[in-house]
């Protein structure tokens, strides 16, 4: 059995009827004689129309695909051989060293402060911010120890001078216990609360750029 969603069939069905209809003159056995060169062509016109989204397209190509395979069974048909538009890329949203510099600068809280630097000096994701713990910071080598970043993989990453003194200040002025930034009635820092911490940084240094706090990591890269 084909487990489709009923909002797939309903996207299927509207999808096939505009390839139909798009191709009457021809007629249906004609249609369904095609190969993957009037296939492509087909979807090429709805690519340079640009009236398309690039997953509108892509669902459409998957809708004929069903047609020619499932329905008719035409499984001598190299569905291989069908083309796909590329995606769009986009650059994504930098802050520039200006517009960081203020966000610090507006940031009154050392615990604060010493978050946003990790996540722009260090190049770190949210997560990996909160999930440090104590022992993952090793002044002695100027290395930081990531545990679980990405692909669930251990990894390590450099620490400036100035970093490790304000990391040094934070844990004088905090004595955390376990993790490295704890909440105000200890236990772990959420990711909610770094967010609104950056919210709330990035609106009183008057920064109109729409960031978020993984726009400082790209911002570090």
């Amino acid at each position: 059995m084909l487990n489709y969603s009923l909002n797939t069939i309903r996207t299927y069905h509207s999808l096939l009827l505009r390839f139909f209809n798009g191709q009457r003159e021809q007629g249906m056995e004609m249609i369904n004689g095609f190969g993957t060169q009037e296939i492509n062509e087909y979807h090429r016109q709805m690519v340079h129309s640009q009236k398309y989204s690039f997953s509108l397209i892509n669902q459409s190509i998957n809708a004929v695909k069903f047609y020619f395979h499932r329905v008719l069974g035409r499984h001598t048909l190299d569905l291989s051989q069908i083309e796909r538009p590329e995606k769009p890329s986009r650059l994504p949203v930098v802050l520039s060293k200006e517009e960081v510099k203020r966000i610090l600068q507006a940031t009154d809280n050392l615990k604060h402060r010493c978050m946003l630097q990790l996540l722009y000096a260090g190049g770190l994701r949210i997560s990996e911010v909160i999930n440090l713990r104590l022992t993952d910071v090793q002044s002695g080598r100027n290395i930081l120890l990531i545990r679980g970043g990405k692909g669930k993989k251990d990894c390590t990453t450099l620490l400036s001078q100035k970093l490790l003194e304000s990391l040094r200040e934070y844990y004088k002025a905090y004595r955390p216990k376990v993790w490295l930034f704890e909440g105000q009635y200890g236990g772990q820092y959420t990711v909610e609360s770094l967010r609104n911490v950056f919210r709330g940084a990035r609106e009183k240094a008057s920064v109109r750029t729409k960031a978020t706090p993984h726009t400082l990591r790209h911002s570090f890269a």
